[in-house]
């Protein structure tokens, strides 16, 4: 236990320092990150961000913007790993990518039910978001569409999230007396999303 805190709070530290170090390029690197299905929940990129923001040291709509940026940069290589690799391709491979075959079928439900907009609704959601991209190039979903509509999704993610945090540093002060104690905090919530992530992927890897 006390590693996988070492290695969670390592990971904290990462997205503080890359943040504090690049601005707004940083929140857009570290989404980017997330949309190439690597396992780096924009539920502790974009509130830290939003910290940032309550400080006065960056813009609410610039951290906003630079998340659905970076989450459509990170969209590219997924699409067209699945765009030119096709189905057979990420079902062989998919389990490198944290992508199961049962991923591949809740995408294509989404897909069947709500068209399009499915690629819009997904991007606000936990977990679906970060895989979304490579059911999209398997099916040839037209680029104009599928990135306009990640991006705004991914915007409208991103502003909810810095909004969040952006309330947690106003209302700093208030506890002031055990924030000392926010980056354990922030390792538990960072410990549970990964856990989760990891446990619900892994899982449909060994049904599949």
């Amino acid at each position: 236990m006390e590693v996988i805190n070492s290695i969670l709070g390592y990971l904290v530290s990462f997205i503080e320092h890359i943040i504090t170090l690049m601005g707004p390029w940083g929140i857009s690197l570290l989404m980017a990150i997330e949309s190439c299905n690597i396992p780096l929940p924009s539920e502790a990129i974009l509130p830290f961000a939003g910290y940032i923001v309550s400080k006065g040291e960056m813009n609410f709509h610039v951290a906003a913007f630079a998340g659905a940026f970076g989450c459509v940069l990170g969209s590219v290589p997924s699409y067209y790993l699945g765009y030119f690799g096709g189905r057979k391709f990420v079902e062989k491979y998919g389990k490198y990518f944290l992508v199961s075959h049962k991923d591949l079928e809740e995408a294509d439900k989404w897909v069947e039910k709500y068209g399009d907009w499915a690629f819009f609704l997904c991007r606000m959601l936990p977990v679906v978001r970060t895989f979304i991209s490579l059911p999209a190039g398997i099916l040839k979903a037209k680029k104009r569409i599928f990135f306009t509509l990640t991006f705004l999704g991914s915007l409208v993610w991103s502003y909810v999230l810095v909004y969040v945090g952006v309330k947690m540093g106003q209302n700093m002060e208030a506890f002031k007396h055990i924030w000392h104690k926010f980056d354990i905090a922030i390792v538990g919530i960072f410990a549970i999303l990964g856990a989760l992530y990891i446990y619900k992927h892994v899982k449909h890897l060994k049904e599949s």
